[in-house]
């Protein structure tokens, strides 16, 4: 079960922007439905997903994902590719690519500054793993 009350799904959170139409919305929501376990750890009324895409169909396509999520930095990811199925997926990858990376670092493991508040008086430090530094 998820921490969060009313965690961001992509049916509730993303927007279709320009060079889609609303009859778009599903089958692109279809496309990214992989997000969902990602974006679970979000709340939904503080999540935003947009998807646009520029000379649609033409040589020169561009495909940019945009998500804005409540205290984190905003995510832009763009793709080139000429198939627009291809284009969805490399962007709905790469979005979760970075939202994982970025959840990495504010893990304590990964922050020093969170490790030290996280640790309680007297704990040990936790052995590092080989190839650890």
């Amino acid at each position: 079960m998820s921490a969060v009350a009313n965690p961001a799904t992509v049916g509730d959170c993303l927007r279709v922007g320009a060079g889609f139409s609303q009859g778009d919305r599903n089958w692109i929501a279809e496309q990214f439905a992989t997000l969902d376990a990602r974006l679970a750890g979000f709340h939904a009324d503080t999540t935003e997903l947009e998807v646009s895409v520029k000379d649609r169909e033409a040589r020169g396509q561009k495909v940019t994902l945009e998500c804005w999520i409540a205290g984190w930095p905003k995510f832009v990811t763009t793709s080139q590719e000429e198939d627009l199925h291809a284009a969805l997926n490399d962007v709905r990858d790469d979005l979760r690519r970075r939202l994982n990376d970025a959840k990495t670092r504010q893990e304590p493991r990964n922050n020093r500054h969170l490790r030290d508040q996280a640790a309680p008086e007297g704990a040990e430090e936790p052995l590092l793993e080989p190839g650890e530094v």
